[in-house]
């Protein structure tokens, strides 16, 4: 059954200030008995692929 109770406002802003925050990654948000205990955030950095420049036998 669905709870009927309502969530802080300092819970969501925090929530709001995380998701804005993160350009790749995940939010997990944990609650126990119908409340907010715990949020956890995994950001991930993206890195450019760089190619390596192959050498020959020859070339060298």
């Amino acid at each position: 059954m669905a709870s009927t109770r309502r969530i802080d406002q300092h819970v969501i802003e925090k929530i709001k200030t995380i998701l804005e925050s993160l350009e790749y990654g995940t939010v997990q948000i944990s609650v126990h008995d119908s409340q907010v205990t715990q949020i956890e955030k995994v950001e991930k950095h993206r890195l450019p692929l760089v190619k390596k420049q192959q050498t020959t036998l020859r070339e060298q």
